[in-house]
C-alpha cells in the first residue's frame, strides 16, 4: 500500500536541517572579523547622512561575501532607525547575471514601487528614460539608497550602470536622496575591465573575501552543527574531516556546510546514530558531483561545449591541450550537438581565460623558445565523465 512507503521513516539525526541549506541567514556571521571591520568603515558615512561610498566586494563562490553583505545592510538599517542625524534607508538587492542595465534598473524601480503599484514595462523604453524613472523614483521617495548588485561582472555595458548612479546627485539627478552601489564579484580583476572614466569617478572601497582554511571552517560547521543537529548525532572528527576536504578544495564555506548536510543524510539512508568520518567521504563524491553539475549548468552554451570538448580530448588522453587544437575538438562537439560553433580562435581564447578563472581548467604556461614562442595548454580542472554525463542530461533535457 501506498500509505506505507515512509511509514518506517521515524528517526532524524536533524534539529532544523534549513540552517545547513544556501538561503539560511545566520544570525551571527563568525571568522569574518577583519571584513565586518572593513564593511563598517566603508558605511560609516550613511549614519550622518552624508553620501555613501561604493563598495566592491571580491571572493569566490561561498567564502561568505553575500552572506556578509545582507548582515551589515541589516546592522546598518537598524543603526541607522536609531539616529536622528540619519537619513531613511532603503537597501535593495539584485543579483545582475545576464542582465542588461535596462532589466537591472527596471527591477530596481520596480522594488522601490513595491506590489501596490504599476511594473515599470519590460520594453518600450531607452535605458536613459529607465534611469530618469529610477532617479523619480528616488527623489519621490527620499532618503538615502543603497543598491547591493550580486554578480555585477556579469551586467552587460556595466560602465554605463557605475558611471551613471554614482555621479546621480552630483550632475542634478538627484535632489533629496543620496545613491551607493555595493558590488559583489567573483572576479578580482573585474575593476581593471572598467573604462577609465568609470574607474576616476567611482571612488569605491574594495573588500577581499580570502577563502577559508580549515580551522575557520571547522568553527563555522561547529556553530552550524549545534543549531541543525541533534545534540550528540556527530563525532567531531566527522566535521574535522568536512572542514579539512573544503579547506582543500575551494576554501569555501557552501561547500563544508554541504559535506554535513549530504553526510547526515548519508547516515540517516545507513540507520547510523551519528554522523562519522565514512559519512563525510561518501559525501565528498556527492558533493562534488551536484557542485560541478550545478556551475557547468551556469556557464553560456558555448562554454559547456568547450569544457565537453576539454573532457572529451581528456578520456582521449590528449590533454594538457593548445588552443587550436581545443577550438578543432570544440567544434566537433558543436556540430554534433547541432549548434554553430564560434568561428575565430580568439574567442575560444577568451572562453578559456573566463573557464580558467572560474576554476573549471588549469593553465600552463609553455616556451618553445624561437622555434614555437610562449603559449598556453589546458586542462580539466573537473572530472571530465562528470562533464560529459551533465552535458549529456542538459541536451536530453532540450526540446
Amino acid at each position: 500500500m501506498t500509505e506505507d512507503l515512509f511509514s518506517d521513516i521515524t528517526d532524524t539525526l536533524f534539529n532544523d536541517k534549513m540552517v545547513l541549506s544556501e538561503e539560511y541567514q545566520p544570525d551571527e556571521i563568525v571568522e569574518r572579523e577583519d571584513e565586518i571591520d572593513a564593511f563598517r568603515s566603508a558605511l560609516k558615512d550613511v549614519l550622518f547622512g552624508r553620501n555613501p561610498s561604493n563598495v566592491f566586494v571580491y571572493g569566490k563562490t561561498g567564502v561568505g561575501k553575500t552572506a556578509v553583505t545582507e548582515y551589515m545592510m541589516n546592522a546598518l538599517k537598524t543603526e541607522v532607525s536609531h539616529r536622528d542625524e540619519a537619513d531613511e534607508l532603503h537597501v535593495h538587492f539584485r543579483n545582475c547575471n545576464d542582465d542588461t542595465v535596462y532589466r537591472t534598473v527596471r527591477a530596481l524601480i520596480n522594488s522601490i514601487r513595491g506590489a501596490d503599484r504599476e511594473l515599470f514595462p519590460e520594453t518600450g523604453h531607452s535605458t536613459a528614460h529607465a534611469l530618469e524613472t529610477l532617479y523619480e523614483e528616488m527623489d519621490s521617495t527620499g532618503g538615502t539608497f543603497l543598491f547591493v548588485l550580486d554578480e555585477i561582472d556579469h551586467l552587460s555595458d556595466v560602465n554605463t550602470l557605475l558611471y551613471e548612479l554614482p555621479r546621480a546627485r552630483a550632475n542634478g539627478h538627484l535632489t533629496t536622496s543620496r545613491v551607493g552601489v555595493i558590488g559583489i564579484s567573483n572576479n578580482y580583476a573585474f575593476r581593471s575591465s572598467l573604462s577609465p572614466k568609470v574607474k576616476d569617478t567611482l571612488m569605491e572601497k574594495e573588500i577581499a573575501f580570502s577563502p577559508y582554511d580549515a580551522g575557520e571552517l571547522h568553527s563555522i560547521l561547529t556553530t552550524r552543527a549545534h543549531k541543525a543537529l541533534i545534540e550528540g548525532t556527530w563525532h567531531e572528527s566527522a566535521i574535522k574531516l568536512a572542514a579539512a576536504n573544503a579547506a582543500k578544495d575551494t576554501g569555501s564555506a557552501r561547500q563544508a556546510i554541504d559535506l554535513l548536510r549530504e553526510g547526515g543524510d548519508i547516515a540517516e539512508e545507513n540507520g547510523a546514530t551519528a554522523i562519522t568520518d565514512e559519512h563525510i567521504e561518501a559525501a565528498v563524491d556527492r558533493v562534488q558531483r551536484g557542485r560541478v553539475k550545478n556551475k557547468l549548468r551556469d556557464q553560456t552554451m558555448h562554454g559547456q561545449l568547450i569544457l565537453e570538448a576539454l573532457a572529451t580530448l581528456e578520456i582521449k588522453g590528449a590533454t594538457p591541450a593548445k588552443s587550436k587544437e581545443i577550438h578543432q575538438a570544440y567544434v566537433d562537439v558543436a556540430e554534433d550537438r547541432h549548434q554553430d560553433p564560434l568561428t575565430t580562435l580568439k574567442s575560444i581564447q577568451n572562453h578559456l581565460a573566463d573557464l580558467t578563472m572560474l576554476g573549471f581548467l588549469e593553465r600552463t604556461e609553455h616556451n618553445e623558445g624561437r622555434a614555437g614562442g610562449a603559449h598556453y595548454q589546458y586542462e580539466l580542472a573537473l572530472d571530465p565523465t562528470v562533464v560529459l554525463e551533465t552535458r549529456d542530461a542538459i541536451e536530453a533535457e532540450s526540446p
